[in-house]
């Protein structure tokens, strides 16, 4: 079995001041995260801007994390959407190769009943040859799945290991842990209240933040999961306004101002996301001077 435990990381995809992926930078973020404590990554999720993303030049995504990760991190790939005989036609092993488990996330737009979702997951399980975590995030789809939804799906079937829990509710996030399977991995989409999700018996994170700040932020997850609290929450609330910070102007534009200030990629991002404003820009570039690793 896959160990998706831990701290894993939602990539951005990096660009050129002239818009195409940047290969070299996308290389030195894959080493950032295998240098620093990360566990595992997570591939053409949300954060790499995937939506604008040709089917060529998600194909050279996978190729250039694949190779520069070289079998040291376990790889999860992003394949979900709201065509679900589309989805179910992406799952073949030529398409997986190379990655450890698939994130499909709830369909967005056609705002399917929780009948519907249920039906999409199920179809998506038996087709997929490898593991699948689900993906609730209502912000971004404009449906919730509820507990009992997620719960049923975990029951149901056996490669449905887990789920990434992003509707930012605690008390919903404590409902599926408490009605899912003991070794089902209910993962924070929300690095927030990441901390208080492992605290409360989630298995760790899909992060945005850590992959700017990887060793700090993977150290926070492994104290939770230790149940040291007082450290954990030390780096927490070290964290905190950063966490505000990238997510202030929207996501991945935040986290690449971060990866600017590094030296690691530039900030680019496509149309019809833009650049930080000036201001975040020096709240940013600020808060990094003084972090304290």
């Amino acid at each position: 079995m896959i160990n998706l435990k831990g701290t894993g990381v939602a990539l951005v995809t990096p660009f050129t001041s002239d818009k195409n992926i940047d290969v070299e930078a996308l290389k030195r973020i894959v080493a950032y995260q295998k240098n620093n404590g990360i566990d595992y990554l997570v591939v053409l999720g949300t954060t790499a801007e995937n939506a604008t993303l040709s089917e060529e030049e998600k194909e050279q995504v996978k190729q250039v994390v694949s190779e520069e990760n070289n079998g040291e991190l376990p790889l999860v790939l992003g394949v979900g959407g709201n065509n679900t005989k589309a989805i179910v036609a992406q799952l073949t092993p030529e398409n997986l190769k190379g990655f450890d488990a698939i994130l499909s996330v709830a369909p967005y737009y056609n705002k399917p009943t929780q009948e519907g979702i249920y039906q999409h997951f199920k179809a998506i399980a038996e087709a997929s040859p490898l593991p699948i975590l689900l993906y609730n995030v209502p912000g971004r789809t404009s449906v919730n799945m509820q507990p009992e939804t997620i719960a049923r799906l975990a029951s149901s079937f056996s490669n449905i290991i887990g789920v990434k829990e992003a509707a930012g509710d605690m008390v919903q996030a404590m409902e599926v842990i408490a009605k899912t399977p003991k070794d089902f991995l209910v993962i924070s989409g929300d690095d927030m209240i990441t901390l208080p999700m492992v605290l409360a018996g989630g298995a760790g994170v899909i992060s945005v933040i850590a992959q700017g700040f990887p060793t700090a932020f993977s150290t926070m997850v492994n104290l939770g999961l230790q149940r040291k609290v007082d450290e954990a929450y030390q780096i927490h609330y070290q964290l905190a306004p950063m966490i505000d910070y990238i997510f202030e102007e929207g996501n991945p534009a935040g986290i690449k101002n971060v990866f600017k200030h590094l030296e690691l990629s530039t900030e680019e991002v496509r149309l019809p996301l833009v650049k930080v404003s000036t201001a975040l820009n020096d709240k940013i570039n600020a808060y990094i001077s003084t972090f304290k690793k």
